[in-house]
């Protein structure tokens, strides 16, 4: 199935792919860039690039809730949408922006980016606490991955 996509098992796919995953769309790009790591691609490239990808997915987040804030609030209408949403902004509300460096954790993560966007959180040091938590855990994922390949 996936050999259909040939594009996806390269850079840019693993870019393409790491920026979808922190959406609100139901991705993940952990598994591509261990098979590209099992291809022998460069990790430190292999790292940056879905580092870069993931973070500028969550700045979209930012974005889509700093201009449509109010569409977005009106779009968590279902129970589901409801909870993780007052999680997000509980964990925003506790933490502030420092919650931030949790935005690599799978459905409140990107949640948190949206929630940012909505309260306006300043968007330097958004961007900075993004950046540090999505390349910390897809370094971890890389180190992984060597020390289990030996």
């Amino acid at each position: 199935m996936l050999s259909e996509w040939p594009w996806l098992y390269s850079y840019g796919g693993l870019f393409i792919l790491a920026l979808l995953a922190a959406s609100l769309l139901p991705l993940g790009s952990e598994w591509l860039l261990l098979v590209l790591l099992s291809q022998q691609l460069d990790p430190l490239a292999l790292w940056l690039v879905a580092s870069a990808g993931n973070t500028l997915g969550s700045v979209l987040n930012y974005a889509i809730g700093y201009y449509a804030a109010d569409r977005v609030i009106a779009r968590q209408q279902s129970q589901a949408n409801i909870s993780r949403w007052q999680q997000a902004e509980r964990w925003f509300g506790r933490y502030g922006i420092w919650s931030m460096l949790l935005a690599w954790l799978p459905v409140v993560g990107d949640l948190l980016t949206l929630v940012a966007g909505v309260l306006r959180a300043n968007f330097p040091l958004f961007l900075l606490l993004v950046a540090i938590g999505k390349a910390a855990r897809y370094a971890v994922l890389v180190a992984g991955f060597d020390y289990m390949m030996g």
